[in-house]
């Protein structure tokens, strides 16, 4: 029952900055395609960018690293990118 449980929590744990990365790569191309509304607002949304743009960059690392950790301890990476031996 536990090992259930902790797959769901690891799920829940790249199921969020998954979510957070797609809303942010969503604001920012609201923010972009703002500027050509046909409504006479020509202006571009710079908080909405700037916000779009931590969530994506946040999202994209922590799953980035992530996967970068899970194949470190597995073995998969290159050898300039396996833990140092002293």
């Amino acid at each position: 029952m536990q090992d259930k449980v902790k797959r769901v929590i690891a799920l829940l744990l790249l199921i969020v900055p998954g979510f957070m990365a797609t809303y942010g790569f969503l604001a920012m191309k609201d923010a972009f395609f703002a500027q050509f509304g046909a409504d006479g607002t020509d202006q571009f949304l710079w908080g909405k960018f700037v916000l779009g743009l931590i969530l994506f960059a946040i999202g994209v690392s922590f799953i980035g690293g992530w996967i970068f950790f899970r194949d470190r301890k597995r073995n998969y990476v290159a050898p300039r990118f396996k833990a140092k031996r002293k």
